[in-house]
């Protein structure tokens, strides 16, 4: 296993860690050395069911690679499931440094000709209240210790109006994106940073769809993605905070926000209103 360029092996809680970009996830970070909580409760594709056999697999993956891990069944769902995560991972390990906000599902909510509240509902338990429950119960454990590391996950139908997204999945993504920010803005007096990763890999939740695109000649491998999470927990991504990174295909670009006078629709109104 990787040494840490610390004394003390840091701890690092993933949520959705049994499949997919989670596990990548998992598997990238014991590697670097860090002990891992894998979270997952199994759940299908629009958020239902249980299974622990994902987390136990990846769980039984890093340590048959030497690495440290526990499976962690908590449904986050909720800012409450999100705190008892970072507690569970307090309890086995006594400490948490890392944590990957990765959870989540895309179906459900309808939309704006009928939508439905109780899918609208689970759609922000899952990413927007879990995020906001695990920051907050993960910065009042690192703050102790002046460092600490968190990533969110968010999606480019957040905020990016050329790419189609459902109503209840993009919203809630947009509340992680905004999340991020406050989070990073709070935590950085405590040498917390707070980032968002927006991944473009081939995993169960859109393998229909992009099979539908025509992508299945792209290299879009979810290591690609972890790859770009273990160097925004690094100890020299000190400096990298409040900043949203769309990785995809061993490509990266940043999500900037601007405001500006020089549009055509400023034009406009400014005739408009003399």
């Amino acid at each position: 296993m990787a040494a840490m360029t610390t004394n003390v092996q840091r701890v690092a809680l993933i949520t959705g860690a049994g499949r997919g970009i989670g596990r990548a996830h998992a598997l990238t970070l014991s590697a670097k050395g860090f002990a891992v909580v894998v979270n997952d409760i199994g759940a299908a594709l629009d958020g239902t069911g249980r299974d622990d056999s994902p987390a136990r697999q990846v769980v039984a993956e890093i340590e048959a690679a030497g690495g440290r891990a526990v499976a962690d069944p908590t449904d986050v769902g909720s800012v409450a499931g999100g705190r008892a995560a970072v507690a569970a991972a307090i309890e086995r390990f006594g400490r948490i440094d890392v944590v990957v906000n990765n959870a989540g599902f895309a179906h459900g909510g309808g939309d704006l000709g009928a939508p439905d509240q109780d899918e609208l509902e689970a759609l922000i338990g899952v990413h927007f209240m879990a995020a906001v429950g695990t920051m907050s119960a993960a910065i009042a454990d690192m703050r102790t210790r002046h460092w600490g590391r968190i990533v969110n996950t968010v999606s480019e139908v957040a905020l990016d109006t050329r790419m189609p997204g459902s109503l209840g999945y993009g919203a809630a993504k947009a509340a992680v994106w905004s999340a991020t920010i406050t989070a990073a803005r709070d935590a950085s007096q405590y040498g917390i940073t707070v980032n968002a990763v927006s991944p473009g890999a081939r995993t169960r939740m859109n393998a229909d769809l992009l099979g539908a695109l025509g992508s299945a000649t792209i290299d879009l491998d979810p290591r690609h993605v972890a790859a770009v999470v273990a160097h925004l927990v690094a100890e020299e991504a000190g400096d990298i905070t409040g900043r949203i990174i769309h990785a995809a295909g061993g490509e990266l670009r940043e999500y900037t926000t601007n405001r500006s006078s020089r549009t055509e629709l400023v034009a406009r109104l400014d005739a408009a209103l003399g």
